[in-house]
């Protein structure tokens, strides 16, 4: 179970259930390298294509990803339990950075730009056994060299908070 798109974004799939190919324009063009000019001239998301295993051990879906909004789902269970039999904290901070990071690098893409994690603040609300969680990642503050976001991670049943994050990203340009 790897990162994949549902619901309005393109998707390539493969056989391989770890190349997935997440494109942020709708342009059918395919680089393996990531954020970089298509033949159009736009400019896309890197694909998801060679996920390591700990991202991937996620099992994260995006809904949507926009320069000012992301939504994206989880399905948590014993695959992140800690040893005690509850959701490790570490899925959460995952979520988090990955959801910020995202939309971030969504925010500066047509700047030739991708967004880092340089701050991560997680807290834990409530420990969560097994179920469907919700992660909406929305900018606080969008500036030309750093980025603030602001996530929540809420239960998909009742929409219960189970955990907050705020990640800081800087805008770097995109390696050549």
């Amino acid at each position: 179970m790897g990162i994949r798109l549902i619901d309005g974004l393109a998707t390539e799939n493969s056989s391989d259930r770890h190349h997935d190919v997440v494109k942020y324009s709708q342009s059918v063009d395919r680089e393996a390298d990531g954020a970089t000019p298509t033949t159009s001239g736009e400019r896309r998301l890197p694909s998801f294509e060679h996920l390591s295993r700990f991202v991937a051990a996620l099992g994260m879906e995006f809904e949507s990803v926009e320069p000012s909004r992301v939504v994206a789902w989880i399905e948590l269970g014993s695959d992140q339990h800690t040893p005690w039999g509850v959701v490790h904290g570490g899925a959460y901070t995952t979520a988090i950075e990955t959801a910020a990071s995202v939309g971030a690098s969504a925010a500066v893409l047509e700047r030739g730009q991708f967004a880092v994690g340089v701050n991560n603040i997680t807290d834990f609300i409530r420990p969560m056994v097994k179920g469907r969680v919700k992660v909406v990642a929305e900018p606080i503050h969008q500036g030309t060299t750093q980025q603030l976001w602001e996530v929540k991670i809420e239960r998909a049943d009742d929409g219960k908070l189970v955990s907050r994050g705020q990640v800081r990203l800087q805008n770097v340009d995109l390696p050549s």
